[in-house]
């Protein structure tokens, strides 16, 4: 090989190198602003929810219509150690009760979409209940969804306050549905406050790791590598944590108090497989529900009454009346 064509084969190699370093980091901005900041799909106001909601869950209009006419259904703000300032609803049971619920929604979602479960707890199972918003959802600040890893400090937060709003005698169990699930999972692998009595996470995924992998494949037919290491990584620069400490795994290895797991068989979104290894690293106690036909957070619509009854048998082994 002549000095000439040896010299061009190096530039020709360097050439694409730049231009697949460069088309990889181009790609990472893009799959870290795709998942994390889809400010299109997200910065709905509450009030617009509304109208979805009351299509899919009809009960819930008479009901919303009571709590506002007796002026019950609340709003509140506060600001993490971040100075990022963050919203929630709560509703005070119809009548004085030591059991509160702190309800947590799923990925760009808001508080009004999960008023199905505030109304599991607050009118059928007669709870105080609180609803936040996790950050750069629903009324809440913050630079980026931040998929239940950042959130589980700022929901934790969120539960000392409901309990200062119910009083320090209150009772408290956390649910959350798919991110919501994972990040009620991620808070019950930290110290527990002494009221809280126990969780319930519906189709919550193993880890952040796990679940943007899963939705690389599905959705865009891309493998693992480079994109998930590189946009992990600067997830961690931008905001400071990466998609494989995000662990709901990890998490409810370390969690001591009771947890009922609930997954729809036909999930893939979130898909059925991730309960299992997520069980199985749970301490007792423990329960797990796998629901029949039901798709991705559809196992309350598909099976109110027995979803209602499972809840509530569940949550009432831990909490006095």
């Amino acid at each position: 090989m002549g000095k000439r064509t040896k010299k061009g084969w190096i530039i020709g190699v360097i050439v694409i190198l730049v231009v697949l370093t460069g088309c990889t980091i181009g790609s990472s901005y893009y799959m870290l602003n795709y998942s994390l900041t889809p400010n299109a799909k997200i910065r709905e106001k509450d009030a617009d929810s509304y109208p979805y909601m009351y299509a899919n869950y009809p009960f819930l209009r008479p009901w919303v219509d009571s709590l506002n006419q007796a002026k019950a259904l609340k709003d509140t703000f506060i600001v993490n150690p971040e100075g990022i300032r963050l919203h929630a609803y709560y509703i005070a049971a119809p009548r004085p009760t030591k059991k509160t619920a702190v309800i947590v929604h799923g990925y760009t979602d808001n508080p009004i979409r999960m008023f199905m479960i505030g109304y599991l707890y607050n009118h059928d199972l007669q709870f105080n209940t609180l609803l936040p918003a996790l950050q750069h959802q629903g009324e809440s600040g913050g630079p980026a969804i931040q998929m239940g890893w950042k959130d589980r400090l700022d929901v934790m937060q969120w539960m000392h306050v409901a309990n200062q709003i119910y009083g320090d005698s209150t009772q408290m169990v956390v649910h959350g549905i798919s991110m919501g699930g994972a990040t009620t999972m991620m808070v019950s692998g930290e110290e527990q406050p002494h009221f809280v009595k126990c969780f319930v996470e519906d189709c919550g995924y193993t880890s952040v790791w796990d679940e943007f992998s899963h939705e690389l494949k599905t959705s865009f037919h891309l493998p693992k590598f480079p994109l998930m290491y590189t946009t992990s990584w600067l997830c961690e620069k931008k905001y400071g944590w990466n998609f494989k400490e995000a662990s709901s795994l990890k998490q409810v290895e370390k969690a001591k108090l009771p947890m009922f797991f609930i997954h729809g068989d036909k999930d893939t979104y979130v898909p059925t497989w991730m309960v299992y290894p997520l069980y199985e690293a749970k301490p007792e106690p423990k329960e797990l529900w796998i629901v029949p036909g039901a798709t991705h957070a559809m196992s309350y619509k598909d099976n109110k009454a027995e979803y209602t009854e499972r809840v509530k048998k569940f949550v009432d082994k831990y909490m006095e009346e």
